[in-house]
């Protein structure tokens, strides 16, 4: 745990909670913070680690900076969390581009470049009354991983191998069954037909792998698991995961409301998260169990944010 929490703090300098229901500050805003008076904002979270460390990330930097925060963490997948925003019963919570672009807009193109997707998610979000603040530079891509013997068996390499591989579980969330950065994808790039799915929570797919229950799994390629090298990645050469860059959708009233200082502290967060950073984060949490919010402590704090 030490080894991972020195980690930590290098790569927080070099990069630039708990998973309950609910978190709140129960302090005052200081007075003289830009955020002092401004009202009080809720942040949602989905329903798996990289989320609640990100969760605690923006709270705690927006409460150093006097804002109000009132977290709401586990809500769910993105059409999930997606009718929280749009009831109002969020304000912000942190997105990735693709699965965005895929489960909201709907849209399933494929953009040249990471910026090219983000603006098109933007320009969807804008005719909705929402925004997107600043893009990480980390990208969390969904993946596909094995076991090496299995990889080895069945000459695996890309994504597209699977289909030479005989019938074949793959545990992954039930959302998984329904989108093109999922099933409905490798069916329709790589012409795959022979997986059943195996339905998972998010962060149960690596014992699956390790038992046996499961020949392949849904991975998030910030995953603390996947340092250890004990699974095969498979490569997406036709790139069906897309660009998973996250960021921020935020109301376009809440954004008026909370002032300029709301949006640069969010920003600031966001633009210290590389792969690395999370990859250690993540890692903490999952592996080591430190809680989201000491780890999100931990690196704010190296990074001058808190």
């Amino acid at each position: 745990m030490l080894a991972t929490a020195l980690a930590l703090a290098v790569a927080a300098c070099g990069s630039g909670g708990s998973n309950s229901s609910t978190s709140a500050s129960t302090t005052a805003a200081p007075a003289g913070k830009p955020g002092a008076g401004k009202p009080a904002l809720t942040l949602g979270a989905k329903n798996f680690t990289e989320q609640f460390v990100l969760g605690q990330l923006y709270k705690q930097a927006l409460e150093a900076k006097g804002f109000t925060v009132k977290l709401k963490n586990n809500i769910g997948s993105t059409e999930i969390i997606d009718k929280g925003l749009t009831s109002g019963n969020i304000d912000i919570y942190p997105e990735y581009i693709g699965v965005g672009l895929t489960a909201v807009a709907h849209d399933n193109k494929s953009y040249p470049t990471e910026q090219a997707a983000y603006n098109a998610f933007k320009t969807f979000q804008e005719g909705r009354g929402f925004t997107l603040l600043d893009q990480t530079p980390f990208t969390d891509v969904d993946a596909i991983a094995v076991k090496p013997p299995y990889a080895k068996q069945h000459n695996l390499k890309s994504v597209g191998d699977l289909k030479n591989a005989g019938g074949f579980k793959i545990g992954a969330p039930p959302e998984f069954r329904t989108r093109f950065t999922g099933l409905v994808g490798m069916k329709k790039e790589y012409g795959i037909t022979n997986a059943t799915l195996v339905p998972l929570t998010i962060g149960l797919q690596y014992k699956a792998l390790d038992s046996g229950k499961v020949q392949a799994a849904d991975v998030f390629t910030t995953d603390g698991q996947l340092q250890k090298g004990s699974y095969v990645v498979l490569t997406d050469p036709k790139n069906i995961f897309g660009y998973e860059q996250v960021a921020p959708i935020v109301n376009k009233k809440t954004l008026t409301k909370e002032g300029p200082a709301f949006a640069q502290t969010v920003n600031a967060v966001s633009a210290k998260l590389t792969t690395k950073a999370m990859q250690q984060m993540n890692g903490a949490v999952d592996l080591d169990k430190q809680s989201p919010s000491a780890v999100a402590k931990t690196f704010l704090q190296a990074n001058g944010l808190l």
